[in-house]
């Protein structure tokens, strides 16, 4: 019970980073927001239905239970997703993550406009600064399609972290009232309408384009069911837990696993730059997570403490 935030962490990690590689795979048969919409069309009814079996409470009854699965829904799903896909038509994979790598950066100064008040420590800050260097590392990016990109592709991917980073720190503001599946069933079908507009209004994207071969459907399971209905449900029961400033860290760790994933069953090539940006983005990380490491290193040094004697 103990490791259990860092499980649940490596967890969201490690799904989230492998959800890259299935999502390349998918995208050459599917739309990409059509995508993103029709996988969470499927983790809603996934989470529906288990809210159902559950016997949980089915809708919100007020304000204070719309307000997270609004901000949830639409900003951390949809707006996240659909900017995303927007802005990585015009902008490099690399240069997108690069962009997202400012999540972890955009949410502490986010934090002191509202009642979450998370705080980092100048060392801590340090640790941040470090993973967005592990993360550029890793990327590569050339700085001449940094500079070349264009400008609408850049607003529309820093939109995308912006929207992601505000979601998150709003949501941890709301208070939780509603049942934990019920709340997430919400926010996944908010999403995909959100997403289903996007996908709408982008040109070249509808059903007639989607090819369902065996590939295309399994990638759409696997985002819907393990990356989408468990890997977000595991990132809000994370985000209550440790807050926005935390949990943003995730998006340090998640190239790392995208980056094995890809190596492991793609092929793709594992530079020695991606090795040292996992270095560094592991520096970081402990400066981040020192008081945490020092106080379980202790403990394993000490030793259990020794049980009282029992009284005959």
């Amino acid at each position: 019970m103990r490791y259990r935030t860092a499980l649940v962490f490596l967890c969201v990690a490690a799904v989230w980073g492998t959800a890259f590689m299935v999502t390349k795979v998918g995208l050459e048969w599917l739309p990409p927001a059509l995508f993103a919409a029709l996988r969470f069309d499927l983790a809603a009814v996934l989470l529906f239905g288990l809210a159902v079996w559950r016997g949980d409470r089915l809708r919100p009854v007020d304000g204070r239970e719309w307000r997270p699965i609004a901000t949830g829904g639409v900003l951390l799903i949809g707006v996240h997703h659909a900017l995303l896909f927007a802005g990585q038509q015009h902008v490099t994979s690399a240069v997108a993550a690069v962009l997202l790598g400012l999540i972890p950066i955009i949410t502490p100064a986010l934090t002191r406009l509202s009642a979450t008040r998370e705080r980092l420590g100048p060392i801590g800050v340090l640790g941040v600064g470090l993973g967005f260097l592990g993360v550029i590392t890793i990327a590569n990016p050339d700085p001449s399609n940094l500079v070349g990109s264009d400008l609408r592709g850049i607003g529309l991917v820093l939109g995308s972290a912006l929207a992601f980073a505000v979601g998150a720190v709003l949501t941890h503001d709301s208070q939780a009232t509603m049942p934990f599946v019920t709340e997430q069933a919400w926010m996944m079908l908010v999403g995909a309408v959100v997403l289903h507009t996007t996908s709408a209004l982008l040109p070249g994207e509808s059903l007639a384009q989607v090819v369902w071969t065996g590939e295309a459907m399994l990638s759409l399971v696997y985002l819907a069911v393990v990356a989408g209905a468990g890997g977000f449900a595991l990132y809000f029961w994370l985000l209550r837990r440790v807050g926005p400033v935390e949990v943003s860290l995730l998006e340090y760790v998640i190239p790392i696993f995208a980056a094995v994933s890809g190596w492991i069953a793609l092929q793709e090539s594992l530079a020695p730059r991606t090795v040292l940006g996992f270095a560094i983005i592991f520096t970081g990380f402990v400066l981040v997570k020192r008081r945490t490491i020092r106080a379980e290193l202790r403990q394993w040094h000490e030793g259990p403490e020794p049980q009282a004697q029992r009284a005959d």
